[in-house]
Parts: structure tokens; C-alpha cells; sequence
């Protein structure tokens, strides 16, 4: 009788030689190209912004909410679309999501107004936290072991890539269809890339409601939907995130927006006081204690707030410098920015193969990486003077994003491999609202300083590498939080290896 090998509680696990489904990996190409065209949205709109601005003579507060209020709306629907879809089936908020986002995505080209652009924008955003849970969790669904670290990783590609290839495809639609319209482009280009995919996801999507076998059903064997733990945890993160998404940088900003954060608390508490009763009634919590108590969970989640907050701030105040101090065009703004999207995929993809052998300590690794190359780019705006500084940047982004391809999808992965399959969409969007609150308070503290800087009289370079060491230290939390995890895992490996040596050496008959 033969025994299959335990699993490694570092390694999500191993390959096991079995032949793919081609299916599934069709399902896995129509997720990638929804995750990437809603985290597109993300960058895309930064070089944009003198274009609106000088089209629509919209305000610092207007342009902050157009770029911010995406993330605020992004943020908000996650944990509510993540349990939909776990509960009722992923299929229906996929082509809804879909269809939403092509008709946002046109309303915001055609938008007359900046006030209206901000309101198209919002629709968007909650399109896109539509979407994105079920991309985790139709992956967490169709992949399992050594497959799903490969998903992940292609999944993790994809983030990086269309992080960093925002502002060079945002110039080049710019340069294309003029300074004076161009920004409408940059929504307009969703619409036909959703028309492509859409027939795509209608033949490869899979079917079904995933959380029908969890057990957790009310009458008529439905899944039960805790609708008030959903609000709650939907405003809460509303919550957290606005003082931030309101934050313009240039000053002027009502102090008073910081109380959101005590309502944040208040909120956080009464869900979680509500949560623990349902739980104890149905079983069904969104905040499920299965979830929520698993340490490999708390930590990649308070790691990814953190290396978000760093990651996802770097292209702004680079392109902000580049642009602005340098002398740039937006199209050679971004133009420095693609190293970091090349060796962020290449590194990406391999992770998938090597998180499985190599677990947190590729992600400590990745991290190491990152921080030492935005340490490069720190240094390369303070004293390489302009245009030779794009070069050295350029050199510098490259080693940043072959760390990042290590961290973003291994850390997904290890995050959510022991999480039960029923709660995937749940798990995989309550980690992505801590992306999404880390991106927008990177972003608005990063703006803050640089903007900040430059109104003392400090000079745009200067003021640009303040910035970016903001950057590196919210990188470094993260490397510390990887540290402590790693220790963690290989503190409880030893453990069990312990504890079976002595099952092993103990007499049959004792």
C-alpha cells in the first residue's frame, strides 16, 4: 500500500504529472484578459491627466477623483462580487461585469464634463470589482497544486505587466489621436478589446455555483448570502479608502477627511461583532473564521497591503519626474517604465514553476530585489541629470520588475492555498481590497510628499526621490512580513517533521 507525500506547509504543491486540461486553460486566457484590461485602468489614466485637464479645465480635486474614485469603486464591490460569485455562480457577474465595463468605458470617452467623466469612472471601477474576484476564483476553481501556482503566476504577469505598460500605452494613444482628445481613447480602446473577448468567455467560462457544496444553504437549497456582513464589510472598506482617494497633493485638503477613518473603525468592529453571531447561527460568515484564522492568510494579506502601497506609487511619481522635471514626452515616460513590464513577466511566469519547490523565501527574494532597484531609481533622479537619467532608470526598473514578477503571484498563491475552494471569490477579493486600500494610500502619501516638496522650494528631483523613498520603505514592511512568515512556516515544517519522526520511532504496541 502506497502513500501519497505530504505536502510541505511552505509549498502550495508539486506537480503531478497529470495531463492539462485544454479547456481550462482556455477559461485561464479569457481571466487574463479581463484581469488585465481591468488593471490596465489602473495606470493608463495617468499620462491622460494634462489632456483632460486641458480639455474639460478640470480641477486637481476633479482629476484626483477620476484617477482615485476607479480604485474607491474597484475596492467597494470586491468582497460583495467575491461572495456573489462563490454563492451563485461566477458565470453571470463575469458577463455582466464585462458588458458593464465596455458601456462605462464608452461613457467616460464620451464624457462632456469632468464631473461626469468622475461619475463614468466610479461605474467603471465597480465594474471592474465585478470582475476580478472571479478571475481568482474561477483560477482557485479549475487549478489545484503545482497547476495553480502556474496559473497564479501567469495571473501575476499579467498584474505586473499591465501595471507598468499603463503609461506607455496611454502615450502612445495620446501621441496618436492628438493632446487636445486623445484621453478619450485611452477609454474608448476597452470597447473593442471586450468585444473579442466577450464571445470567449460566453464558450470557456465554466458554469455553476461553486458554493452549493459548501453546505452552508437556507431554504430551498440556496446558498445563504449574509447581506448585511457584505455591507458592512463593502463600507467599511469605503471607509478606509476615501480619505486617501481625496487626497489631491497640492494642499488645501479638509483635515476633517481623516475622521472616516474612526467611522472605518466603528463600522469594522459592528461587522466583525455581527460576523462571529452569524457565524455561530449559519456558517455562512463573509468573514469566515476558517479564512480569517489561517496565519498563511493574515500574512500574505498584510504583505500585499504593503508592497501595493510601494508598487503601485513607483510610476506615478516616476512619470510625474519624468515628465514634469525631466522633460519627457508621455510616450518616453513610458517608454522607461517597460523594462519593468518585460522583466516583470519573465520573472512572473517562472514563479509559477518555482513556487511550489521554493515557497515564501522566492518571495523574500523577489522583495530583496525590488528594494534594491527603487533604491537605483532613488538615486539615478537625484544625481544622473536628464536625458541620461531615463537610461539609468530604465536599468533600474528592470531589476525592480524582475522582483516583482516573484512576489505578486507566489504571494497569491501562497495566501490562498488552504483556503476552501467554496470561499476562493470571498478570499481572493478581501485580498484584493487590502491591494486596492494599499494602492490608494501609497498613491495619495506619495503625491502628498512630492507635491508637498516642490510648494517648500525643493527641487523637482529632490522632491521626486523623497517620494520614492516612501516607496522603498512601505517595499521593506513587506520584506519584513515576509521574513516573519517565512520563519513561521519553516518554524511549524519543523514541527510536523518532529512530530512524525517521533509517531515513526514510537512501538506498535505502546
Amino acid at each position: 500500500m502506497t502513500s501519497s507525500p505530504a505536502q510541505h506547509p511552505d509549498r502550495p504543491g508539486t506537480p503531478t504529472g497529470a495531463e492539462p486540461d485544454p479547456h481550462r486553460w482556455r477559461a485561464l486566457g479569457v481571466c487574463l484578459a479581463i484581469g488585465f484590461i481591468t488593471m490596465l485602468d489602473v495606470s493608463i489614466v495617468n499620462v491622460a491627466l494634462p489632456s483632460i485637464e486641458r480639455s474639460l479645465d478640470a480641477g486637481a480635486s476633479q482629476l484626483q477623483l477620476i484617477v482615485a474614485g476607479y480604485t474607491l469603486a474597484f475596492g467597494l464591490v470586491l468582497v460583495p462580487a467575491g461572495r456573489l460569485g462563490d454563492a451563485r455562480g461566477r458565470r453571470p457577474l463575469f458577463l455582466l461585469g464585462l458588458t458593464g465595463f465596455a458601456l462605462t468605458s464608452l461613457a467616460a470617452g464620451l464624457a462632456p464634463s469632468d464631473e461626469l467623466l468622475a461619475v463614468a469612472r466610479l461605474l467603471q471601477g465597480m465594474s471592474a470589482g465585478l470582475l476580478n474576484p472571479q478571475v481568482v476564483g474561477t483560477i482557485q476553481q479549475l487549478f489545484t497544486g503545482y497547476e495553480r501556482g502556474k496559473a497564479f503566476g501567469y495571473f501575476g504577469a499579467t498584474i505586473g505587466v499591465s501595471t507598468a505598460l499603463g503609461p506607455l500605452l496611454g502615450g502612445l494613444i495620446i501621441q496618436a489621436f492628438g493632446a487636445e482628445e486623445g484621453w478619450r481613447w485611452v477609454f474608448f480602446v476597452n470597447v473593442p478589446v471586450i468585444a473579442v473577448v466577450l464571445p470567449f468567455a460566453l464558450r470557456f467560462l465554466p458554469r455553476g455555483a461553486v458554493g452549493r457544496a459548501s453546505g452552508t444553504t437556507g431554504r430551498h437549497g440556496r446558498p445563504r448570502l449574509d447581506v448585511v456582513g457584505l455591507v458592512g464589510v463593502a463600507l467599511t472598506a469605503a471607509a478606509v479608502m476615501v480619505p486617501f482617494v481625496t487626497t489631491t497633493g497640492e494642499g488645501g485638503d479638509d483635515p476633517a477627511r481623516w475622521w472616516w477613518l474612526a467611522v472605518a473603525a466603528v463600522l469594522g468592529a459592528a461587522t466583525v461583532v455581527w460576523e462571529r453571531g452569524y457565524q455561530r447561527r449559519t456558517g455562512a460568515a463573509v468573514l469566515d473564521p476558517r479564512v480569517l484564522g489561517e496565519p498563511a492568510f493574515r500574512n500574505g494579506a498584510l504583505l500585499g497591503i504593503a508592497y501595493f502601497a510601494g508598487f503601485t506609487s513607483v510610476f506615478l511619481v516616476a512619470t510625474l519626474y519624468l515628465q514634469q522635471v525631466a522633460g519627457f514626452t508621455p510616450l518616453q515616460a513610458g517608454l522607461v517604465n517597460m523594462p519593468f513590464a518585460i522583466a516583470s513577466a519573465v520573472s512572473a511566469q517562472r514563479s509559477g514553476r518555482l513556487v511550489a519547490s521554493r515557497g515564501r523565501a522566492l518571495v523574500v527574494l523577489g522583495l530583496g530585489l525590488v528594494v534594491l532597484g527603487l533604491i537605483g531609481t532613488d538615486l539615478a533622479i537625484r544625481f544622473v541629470d536628464p536625458p541620461a537619467v531615463g537610461f539609468v532608470m530604465a536599468a533600474t526598473q528592470m531589476v525592480a520588475g524582475a522582483g516583482s514578477g516573484l512576489v505578486i503571484a507566489p504571494n497569491q498563491t501562497l495566501t490562498l492555498a488552504r483556503v476552501p475552494v467554496e470561499r476562493a471569490g470571498v478570499a481572493g477579493s478581501m485580498l484584493q481590497v487590502g491591494q486596492r486600500v494599499g494602492s490608494a494610500l501609497g498613491v495619495a502619501v506619495a503625491l502628498s510628499t512630492y507635491y508637498s516638496a516642490l510648494a517648500s522650494g525643493v527641487e523637482g528631483a529632490a522632491a521626486a526621490g523623497r517620494a520614492l523613498l516612501l516607496t522603498v520603505a512601505l517595499v521593506a514592511v513587506a520584506l519584513v512580513v515576509g521574513l516573519v512568515d517565512l520563519r513561521a512556516r519553516r518554524r511549524d515544517a519543523d514541527a510536523e517533521a518532529g512530530a512524525g519522526t517521533d509517531a515513526a520511532s514510537t512501538p506498535a504496541d505502546a
